[in-house]
């Protein structure tokens, strides 16, 4: 394990009640009902959860990370709120809301596996929404549920001729893109061929975990952590990074399952992860990225997800966008769009999801842009339900400027 005084669970002792968090907190501004994160997390974190005593308003937390951003003592606020959140449920049964959606791989595997399996799960879906049966299983009715793609990206990759490199990345796709959107996994092919990459695909790889940890299957994330990171440290010895399109994905890899359950394992392979477009900044960086890119002639709005802030590594879209012949981009700036992975999703939380993405939408509905970007699937999934536009993951634009 790692040292005591490293560990996130530990963190609440430095808590200072100095109340940075709940003013930073997107929920406890949209619902009067939550009493923040610094209640339900560093006080309930000094006793380690011994006590049988729980926050009434624990299920309020989204995991935005915008506490921990905040806090001045380095407090892992969001963290305590979901060791929190599954300790009580090792005591309480889940609903059956928080079972579908914590388990969206397991669905898509079972759908994939059925001959024509995407085809009717797809128009089930839509049948389902119509009749309210989502509704009534405690999913917000008003919300399309992300539509399954004829084939996987790992169905795809096998299609793609890669010329051979002794420079290669292992690309980690997630749920979203192997399952939903699989034309950005392609991009991301394309982009890391173009600057002089093979790309290796392991199918060992399962879900990241993040929806298991929001809707407290805590223990089952252990054990999805612990195959992801057996795999991480197999390609790490190899000297082959790890390279992620999703951020939450690529923070739940890198720094969650160390802040979550402490092992020093989950250190050194939180170490091999790396966001797409920071990799492809890192490069720059060396002179390396390869700048022959078709104009774009396009204005850009960027909603700069809440994990790839929480990452700590800027906006490497920005910089590598500068590249781009004629593109111009803008920071949307407006905050949490309230999504937060599948929080956003659930019937009792739809319209504080809505609330927090309230400045976002009139944001992005004012800028008048060519195109808005995300690199989310689910933050994709809150502007477009918000604001009827169509963003996109910046590395499909870069795609396209490789000609």
């Amino acid at each position: 394990m790692i040292d005591e005084e490293e560990r996130a669970i530990y963190t609440g002792d430095h808590c200072l009640s100095c109340t940075s968090c709940m003013a930073n907190c997107p929920v406890m501004a949209a619902a009067k009902d939550y009493r923040g994160p610094k209640l339900v997390a560093p006080a309930h974190g000094r006793m380690h959860f011994a006590e049988d005593d729980t926050e009434l308003s624990l299920d309020f937390c989204s995991n935005c990370k915008s506490c921990d951003r905040a806090c001045p003592s380095g407090v892992a606020v969001s963290t305590l709120n979901m060791l929190q959140r599954g300790e009580y449920y090792r005591k309480h049964p889940h609903p059956q809301r928080d079972d579908m959606l914590a388990h969206a791989e397991r669905m898509a595997k079972l759908v994939n596996a059925l001959p024509l399996g995407t085809t009717f799960a797809n128009l089930g879906m839509k049948i389902g929404k119509n009749l309210g049966v989502f509704d009534s299983l405690g999913i917000a009715g008003e919300r399309d549920m992300p539509a399954y793609a004829s084939s996987t990206f790992a169905q795809e990759f096998r299609k793609i001729k890669q010329p051979s490199s002794d420079k290669k990345v292992v690309f980690y796709p997630g749920c979203s893109i192997n399952y939903n959107e699989p034309h950005i996994g392609v991009a991301f092919v394309k982009v890391m061929n173009a600057n002089g990459y093979e790309v290796l695909l392991d199918e060992a790889f399962n879900c990241c975990g993040s929806p298991l940890v929001v809707t407290g299957y805590l223990d089952e994330a252990h054990e999805h952590a612990e195959n992801n990171v057996e795999r991480i440290l197999y390609w790490k010895r190899q000297g082959i990074p790890v390279v992620a399109c999703c951020t939450s994905c690529s923070l739940m890899l890198r720094k969650e399952y160390e802040e979550l359950f402490g092992e020093e394992t989950m250190k050194e392979a939180g170490e091999n992860v790396y966001d797409a477009f920071e990799f492809l900044e890192m490069l720059d960086g060396e002179g390396k990225f390869n700048t022959k890119l078709a104009p774009v002639n396009e204005r850009f709005i960027y909603h700069v997800p809440c994990h790839l802030k929480a990452a700590g590594i800027g906006t490497p879209v920005v910089s590598i966008f500068r590249h781009l012949p004629g593109a111009k981009v803008e920071l949307a700036d407006a905050g949490c769009c309230g999504m937060s992975g599948n929080y956003g999703f659930k019937k009792d939380k739809y319209e504080i999801s809505m609330k927090i993405g309230e400045k976002l939408f009139s944001r992005i509905k004012a800028a008048n842009a060519d195109d808005v970007i995300c690199d989310c699937p689910t933050c994709r999934m809150q502007i477009k339900h918000g604001t009827q536009t169509e963003p996109c993951h910046p590395i499909e634009i870069l795609a396209k400027a490789y000609q």
